[in-house]
């Protein structure tokens, strides 16, 4: 009988064997994948960790580059020298720079808003390289040398093609948007607007279906795109159907535009030193909107969105740049012994208006605000003649000046050229 079941067993053990075998391999394989799963999920847990993450950002965040490259927009008050200073750049390299740059650049007058940009090594606070524009055509490259840690000095100039380009349109709502919408650059406007602002204000002598022409230079790169605008040749803003054209003589003594007699536009003061605006107090007797009296409104207060910019009416030096009291914001300016003028209520002034400055007729000296007594948005103008306020809108000022004698037979044939030009770009033959 035993020996029957040894036998048996004897015929079986492979089958046993194996199938143990098998059961083995099973239970370690689950063991091995269930251990596998374990790891994986700890790892993912650990990755997804709230404060590792943060952790790793904060570490990361405060790697920087061996290199970085700074762009910095020249602001008002601000020096070469304090600009690299607060980049922690090294005095002895300040002066190196400068060594290189006041060959072609007067560093003690800096632009606002012109800009320059250096790539700076983080190691040892050492300028890489360094680019300075000079104007809209032209930079500076300082790059360092490795062997000799001298500056290699390379000017760019950028090469325009000048273009004359002539336009015209129907006033259906305002100038501005009229010569927007013909592509004409927003400078070219303000200059128009400006040539025009002695004799005309825009916001009462506009009518609908007045229309202008003007023809005006352009200066683009190779890719064609704009760089710089140049002078208005000739301009027309034909009101009520009367023309009124005017013509750019180039000459050093007598530059400026002339009406077909050769009588300058420019005169004394502006009609209006602001363009777009709306008269909303004349000058007199009237109710004050703050103090509720009636007292004399010694100036006329012109309506316009805040930020709109406000133009010198003449020639002149600033008196006053600063706070006026009940007038905000304020810009006085003496144009000579006779005139004076005050703009009021600013928002802010323009780039470098202070007391001292030369400024020229047209120049923007600020921006409309509601600083001081003020109830909205408005430019408070006042005229002052022999120390006497008077009414701006019925000032008869001084005529511009004539040409006379060589000077009058030069800008006759100058604006008989500019006529032929105009109608050879009408007809498209220019």
């Amino acid at each position: 009988m035993f020996k029957k079941i040894k036998i048996k067993l004897g015929k079986n053990l492979e089958l046993l064997a194996l199938a143990l075998l098998i059961l083995i391999t099973i239970f370690f394989t689950s063991y091995y994948n269930y251990n596998k799963k374990k790891i994986y999920n700890n790892y993912n847990d650990l990755l997804n960790n709230v404060y590792l993450k943060k952790s790793l950002n904060q570490i990361l965040s405060s790697l920087e580059p061996r290199f970085k490259k700074i762009e910095h927009k020249i602001n008002v008050g601000e020096t070469f020298d304090t600009i690299l200073e607060q980049y922690s750049v090294e005095k002895s390299e300040i002066s190196q720079i400068k060594k290189e740059l006041i060959k072609k650049v007067n560093l003690n007058k800096l632009n606002v808003n012109q800009k320059f940009q250096f790539t700076i090594d983080q190691t040892n606070y050492l300028i890489k390289e360094f680019i300075f524009q000079v104007s809209n055509t032209e930079k500076i490259y300082l790059t360092r040398e490795k062997e000799t840690g001298q500056f290699d000095q390379k000017i760019v100039v950028t090469k325009l093609n000048k273009k004359i380009v002539y336009s015209e349109s129907i006033i259906l709502e305002s100038l501005y948007k009229s010569a927007n919408s013909q592509k004409i650059p927003a400078t070219i406007i303000i200059e128009f607007a400006r040539i025009y602002g002695f004799q005309v204000d825009f916001q009462r002598d506009i009518r609908k279906k007045d229309s202008f022409q003007i023809m005006y230079e352009i200066f683009s790169d190779d890719k064609k795109n704009v760089i710089e605008t140049g002078n208005i040749l000739y301009a027309n803003l034909k009101l009520s159907g009367e023309d009124n054209s005017l013509y750019y003589f180039d000459t050093k003594e007598s530059e400026g535009h002339y009406d077909k007699s050769g009588k300058s536009v420019q005169k004394a003061l502006m009609k209006t030193p602001i363009n777009g605006a709306r008269l909303s107090s004349s000058f007199g007797m009237r109710k004050h909107p703050i103090d509720g009296f009636n007292k004399m409104h010694r100036g006329t207060d012109f309506a316009a969105p805040m930020g709109t910019p406000i133009m010198a009416s003449g020639n002149g030096i600033i008196k006053k740049a600063g706070w006026c009291g009940g007038g905000g914001n304020c810009v006085v300016i003496k144009h000579n012994s006779t005139y004076q003028t005050v703009y009021a209520h600013m928002s802010k002034f323009a780039t470098n208006v202070r007391k001292g400055v030369r400024v020229k007729q047209g120049q923007i000296i600020g921006y409309v605000g509601s600083t001081g007594k003020s109830t909205g948005p408005h430019l408070h103008y006042e005229v002052i003649v022999n120390g006497k306020r008077i009414n701006s809108q019925t000032l008869k000022l001084p005529s511009g000046k004539v040409l006379k004698g060589e000077e009058r037979k030069l800008f006759e044939t100058k604006r008989i050229k500019l006529d032929v030009l105009k109608s050879e770009k009408i007809v498209g033959l220019n």
